[in-house]
C-alpha cells in the first residue's frame, strides 16, 4: 500500500493522520489531539496489549498526538522523534504549562514537599520535561505540584557539553529492548539520550540513525576511529569513547558496557 515506514508514519488500514492523506489508503483520516506524558515514563508498544513488544519509551513531560484511543491504549505519533506506537491511555494528561526544564542528571525524584527525607511521588530519568513554578533555591517548584532538586535538572536550552560524557554515565545500566531511560535502554536509546541531552536530534532506531545521524566515514580506509564516533553493524550501535574503546547497551552482557571496538563480540 505504501513505502512510509509504519513506526514514523501514523496509518493503519482503518485509520491514518490527516497530513497523510493522498499518500496512504485508509478507511478515515483524523488530526489528532495533542497530549502530554504525566507518568514518569510510559512504554510505547508495537500493539495495544501489555504483552506486546517494547518499542520505545515516552518520557515525562513529552508531547505525543494521538489518533485513536480505545481500551486503556492510546494509538500515538511522539511529537519529539515522529515514532508511533501504542501506549497505556492512562498516563496522558491535557497539556498544560509547557515545560521549562529538563532532567540532567541519570534519575532523580519527585518530593511532595522541598526535603529530601519527604517519601518521594515520582523518579524521572535524564531528559524527561518539567515545568518549573517557583525556584525555592535548593529545590525547584513544580507547576502541578511536586519538588525537586534543583543540581539535577537544568533550563531547556542548557546542554551537555560532550554526549560521550553522557553516555559513559550510563555505564552498568542493564540492557532493555525498547527502553530509554537510566533504569534500562537499548543501543540506540543510549545513543539517542545521550545525544538529546547535548542539543543533538537524532532519529530512535539503529537504521535510522546509521543513515540520517552525521555523515559517513571511511574510516576502514584511514584506520582512524575518534571519540564521538558512532560505529554500526547488523542492527547495533555503539559510541566511540577513543580510538580503540566503545561504549554500548547490548543482550550480550545485558548491560552497558566499555569494551576494545576490534575485540568486541558481533552478536549483540
Amino acid at each position: 500500500m505504501s513505502s512510509h515506514d509504519p513506526r514514523r508514519h501514523v496509518y493503519r488500514a482503518d485509520l491514518a493522520a490527516e497530513h497523510l492523506r493522498g499518500q496512504v489508503d485508509a478507511a478515515r483520516y483524523v488530526a489528532g489531539e495533542p497530549r502530554q506524558v504525566g507518568a514518569a515514563s510510559l512504554p510505547v508498544r508495537r500493539e495495544p496489549r501489555f504483552d506486546a513488544m517494547l518499542d520505545t519509551e515516552a518520557l515525562h513531560g513529552e508531547t505525543v498526538t494521538v489518533y485513536d484511543e480505545r481500551e486503556g491504549w492510546a494509538w500515538v505519533q511522539l511529537d519529539h522523534d515522529g515514532y508511533v506506537g501504542y501506549l497505556p491511555s492512562a498516563g496522558l494528561v491535557p497539556i498544560a504549562a509547557p515545560p521549562t526544564h529538563r532532567v540532567s542528571a541519570l534519575r532523580t525524584y519527585v518530593f511532595p514537599a522541598p526535603d529530601s527525607k519527604a517519601p518521594p511521588l515520582a523518579m524521572l530519568s535524564l531528559n524527561a520535561r518539567i515545568a518549573v513554578a517557583e525556584d525555592g533555591g535548593r529545590y525547584l517548584k513544580l507547576e502541578g505540584g511536586g519538588y525537586v532538586y534543583a543540581s539535577h535538572v537544568v533550563p531547556l536550552d542548557q546542554h551537555a557539553e560532550d554526549f560521550v560524557a553522557v553516555a559513559e554515565a550510563f555505564l552498568g545500566t542493564p540492557y532493555l529492548w525498547g527502553g530509554r531511560t537510566s533504569v534500562g535502554l537499548d543501543c540506540s536509546g543510549l545513543v539517542q539520550l545521550a545525544a538529546a541531552a547535548a542539543g543533538y536530534k537524532v532519529p530512535r532506531d539503529a537504521d535510522m540513525q546509521a543513515a540520517e545521524a552525521g555523515e559517513l566515514i571511511a574510516w576502514q580506509e584511514s584506520g582512524t576511529l575518534r571519540r564521538g564516533d558512532l560505529v554500526f553493524w547488523d542492527g547495533h550501535v555503539g559510541i566511540m569513547t577513543s580510538g580503540e574503546d566503545f561504549l554500548h547497551a547490548n543482550a550480550y552482557h545485558m548491560a552497558v558496557v566499555l569494551e576494545r571496538f576490534h575485540e568486541a563480540p558481533r552478536a549483540h
